[in-house]
C-alpha cells in the first residue's frame, strides 16, 4: 500500500479501532514508524494514525490530542506540562478554552488528532467531527475553535504549520456538488452558505477564504494556504469523498472536505498538489502535495532532508549516521507499545539457534544447530525481506525451525517411533469418535440440521441391526471382498426400507431379532421381518412427510419476491430502508439501482439514477404489468 501512495508522510483518519484490534502489519511496518491516536471509550470509533518512512523523516516530537490535556505513554504529566525542550508548544490558553462549550478532557477522548513536530514545521494529522445532527454541533465547534486556536499560537510562536485530514467541511460552492441545492432547501444566498458557523471558521483561517462581515475577534488575519485548491483555482468536481449508500462515486456528486494546508510562510515549498480521485477502497480518495527537494527557511536553503530530521542525521542530503530502532522511537511511537516493543522480524527467527537443551534432547550438536541456521538465514534471506511478520506466521514457522531434517540416526528413529504412536493415537480417536453415538449401540435420536426434517424417518430397528452387523463385521477377519458385498447388501436393504410399502402382515414382535453372524439371506428376512412392527407402531398418515412437498413449501417461504424494474431504463430496482425520523422510519423501498449524476438529483432520460420510487408494501409482485410510481 504504501509503495502503491509513494509517499513519506502518510496520514489515515477514521480508523476505527482499538488497541486490542492492532496487529504486527499495522505497527510493524518494515521501515515506517507509526503514532497513533485511539478513542478512550467509544468502541468502533474515530481514531487516526501517522506514517513516516524512517529512511526520509523522523520527528522530533510527538502528541496526542489538540489541548495538550493528555499524558505521553507511561506517564502522568500532561503535554503542556512537560519541560520545554519536551514539548511542541502552542497550548490553548484557559480563555480560548473557555470558548469552546466542551471540555478539553472531552475534546480528546476521541482519537482526532495526532500532532508530530520535524525541525521544519509542525505537521497535524487531523480528522473533525461531522455534522451529523444537532446534538454534536457543541462538539463540532468545541473541536474546530480549539484546533484554529492551537494552530494561531503555533505561527504567533513563529513556527510553522502543515495541517492535513478529513476536516469535514467544504469551503465554498465550489467544493461541493449539491451546494445549489442545498442552499435552496434552506433558503440561503452564497454568502450565507459559506457563513455557516463551521464554514465561517474554516475561512477565516484561510487565505482567500470567504467572510461576510467582519472578523472575528483574535482571527483578524488568515494564517493558512490551501495547496490543493491553490494549484487548481477553477477546477470544478474536485472531490475526495462521496456517499456510499446512494451509490454517488460514479457520477462524482460528492464534495472537497479533504485538506493539506500549510502556513503563509511555506507557500513556497511545494511543486504539486492533487487528489487521486481513482484510488479506489474507502468513501474518500487520497489528498496529497510534494514538498520540493531544497526549501528556503528564513532565506537560507536547506536540503528538505536536512529539516525533516533530528539534527545530525542529514547533512546537505547526505545521511550522517542510520535510523535507530532503540534511540530515535518517540514516547508516541507505536513500536514502543509494550504489545508490540522488543519483537523479532522474520530474519530474526530464522537466525534463532536452539538452546543447549533441545540440541541434546534431539541429539543434533552445536555445530550441526549452527550450520542449519546459518543454511535457512542465506537462502531463504531474499524472500524475507518482502514479508510482514506477524503472530500467527512467527507462531506457526519457529517450531519448524527446530525440527529441521539433518542427518542423525537417533532423531530419526525418535521421530519414527512419534510417528508409529500418532498415527495409533489417531486410529484410537477416530474409533471412539464413531462411537460416540452412544454406549451399547445406542443411537442419538436428535435431529442433526435441517435437511434431516426433509428425510422420511428410518425405522429404528433397522438402524440397530445395521450398527450390529456393521460393528461385527469390524471385529470379524473376514476378506475385502466378503466385508464389501455384506456391507452393501446392507445398504441395498435400508434403501428399500426407508419408505416401507403397506403390508397385511403383521411380524412377531415377541420374538426378538436375531443380530448374530448368519448368511446374507438371513439378514434381509430379519429386516423385513422388523420393518412392518416400525410401521404399524409408529407411521401412521400425520408423522409421514413428503419431501418434495416440505421442500417447496420451505423455498417458497424464504424465497425473495420479484423486484419491479425502473421506469427511466427497465432494471431491476434495488431496495433500501427509510432511517430518516418521521413516520416512515424503517419502511423499505424500491428505487432505480443507477448511481446519482452530478447534478446530486433523480433526471429523466438520462444514465443516471430516475425518479422510479415505490414502498416495499405497496408492491404486487404477482402483478406484473401493474407498477407504482411516486
Amino acid at each position: 500500500m504504501f509503495d502503491i501512495l509513494e509517499a513519506d508522510i502518510v496520514v489515515f483518519q477514521e480508523t476505527k479501532i482499538q488497541r486490542k484490534d492492532l496487529s504486527d502489519d499495522m505497527v510493524l511496518v518494515p521501515g515506517w514508524d507509526c503514532y497513533f491516536s485511539l478513542p478512550r471509550h467509544k468502541k468502533g470509533y474515530s481514531g487516526i494514525v501517522i506514517y513516516t518512512r524512517q529512511s526520509v523523516c523522523a520527528p522530533v516530537h510527538a502528541e496526542e490530542g489538540v489541548t495538550g490535556i493528555l499524558c505521553p505513554p507511561n506517564s502522568s504529566t500532561s503535554f503542556f506540562d512537560l519541560p520545554e525542550e519536551q514539548k511542541i508548544g502552542g497550548y490553548p490558553s484557559p480563555s480560548q478554552l473557555s470558548a469552546s462549550a466542551v471540555d478539553a478532557t472531552t475534546l480528546d477522548s476521541e482519537g482526532r488528532c495526532v500532532i508530530l513536530e520535524f525541525p521544519a514545521f509542525v505537521f497535524f494529522g487531523v480528522y473533525s467531527p461531522a455534522n451529523r445532527d444537532e446534538s454534536r454541533d457543541d462538539f463540532r465547534l468545541g473541536f474546530l475553535e480549539v484546533l484554529d486556536a492551537r494552530i494561531r499560537n503555533l505561527v504567533a510562536a513563529g513556527k510553522r504549520v502543515f495541517l492535513t485530514g478529513d476536516l469535514n467541511i467544504s469551503r465554498e460552492e465550489l467544493d461541493a456538488a449539491n451546494a445549489e441545492a442545498s442552499m435552496r432547501k434552506q433558503g440561503l444566498t452564497g454568502l450565507e452558505f459559506v457563513s455557516t458557523p463551521a464554514r465561517r471558521l474554516f475561512n477565516q483561517l484561510l487565505e482567500g477564504g470567504k467572510v461576510l462581515g467582519d472578523r472575528d475577534e483574535g482571527r483578524e488575519n488568515p494564517i493558512m494556504w490551501d495547496i490543493c485548491r491553490a494549484f487548481h483555482p477553477n477546477r470544478k468536481g474536485m472531490f475526495t469523498c462521496w456517499e456510499q449508500k446512494i451509490n454517488a462515486r460514479p457520477g462524482n456528486c460528492g464534495a472537497r472536505i479533504d485538506y493539506v494546508l500549510c502556513s503563509l510562510a511555506m507557500k513556497g515549498w511545494f511543486c504539486s498538489s492533487n487528489i487521486q480521485e481513482g484510488l479506489m477502497g474507502s468513501d474518500h480518495c487520497p489528498v496529497y502535495a510534494v514538498i520540493k527537494d531544497r526549501i528556503t527557511i528564513d532565506g537560507k536553503e536547506h536540503d528538505t532532508r536536512d529539516v525533516m530530521n533530528p539534527p545530525g542525521m542529514f547533512y546537505e542530503g547526505k545521511r550522517q549516521r542510520e535510523y535507530s530502532a532503540t534511540i530515535d522511537p518517540l514516547p508516541l511511537s507505536g513500536k514502543l507499545i509494550p504489545e508490540f516493543f522488543g519483537r523479532r522480524n522474520i530474519r530474526d527467527m530464522f537466525a534463532r539457534k536452539p538452546s543447549i537443551a533441545q540440541s541434546q534432547s534431539s541429539g543434533v550438536t552445536k555445530n550441526e544447530v549452527e550450520d542449519c541456521s546459518l543454511k535457512a538465514t542465506t537462502e531463504d534471506s531474499p524472500n524475507v525481506k518482502q514479508v510482514t511478520a506477524s503472530p500467527k506466521l512467527l507462531r506457526s514457522t519457529a517450531p519448524r525451525m527446530s525440527a529441521i531434517p539433518l542427518s542423525s540416526p537417533t532423531a530419526a528413529g525418535k521421530r519414527r517411533v512419534a510417528s508409529e504412536t500418532s498415527s495409533s493415537k489417531t486410529l484410537k480417536r477416530a474409533k471412539s469418535g464413531s462411537a460416540a453415538a452412544g454406549e451399547n449401540g445406542a443411537i442419538d435420536k436428535g435431529q442433526r440440521s435441517l435437511k434431516g426434517f426433509f428425510k422420511p424417518k428410518v425405522a429404528a430397528n433397522v438402524v440397530a441391526i445395521g450398527a450390529a452387523e456393521g460393528q461385527e463385521l469390524l471385529q470379524t477377519g473376514m476378506d475385502n471382498n466378503t466385508i464389501g458385498q455384506d456391507l452393501q447388501s446392507f445398504v441395498d436393504t435400508v434403501d428399500m426400507c426407508r419408505v416401507p410399502e403397506p403390508c397385511t402382515e403383521t411380524g412377531d414382535i415377541s420374538n426378538p431379532v436375531n443380530t448374530s453372524r448368519g448368511t446374507e439371506n438371513d439378514f434381509h428376512t430379519e429386516v423385513m421381518a422388523a420393518t412392518p412392527t416400525r410401521q404399524d407402531t409408529t407411521h401412521d398418515g400425520d408423522n409421514v412427510h413428503d419431501p418434495v412437498e416440505s421442500k417447496e413449501s420451505w423455498s417458497k417461504l424464504f424465497t425473495k419476491p420479484a423486484a419491479p424494474r425502473c421506469e427511466g431504463h427497465g432494471e431491476p430496482c434495488i431496495t433500501l430502508l427509510t432511517k430518516k425520523q418521521g413516520m416512515n422510519l424503517g419502511r423499505s423501498f424500491w428505487m432505480c439501482p443507477r448511481p446519482l449524476g452530478p447534478s446530486g438529483a433523480k433526471e429523466k432520460k438520462t444514465q443516471w439514477r430516475c425518479q422510479t420510487f415505490i414502498w416495499c408494501s405497496d408492491w404486487n409482485a404477482n402483478a406484473a404489468n401493474t407498477s407504482w410510481y411516486e
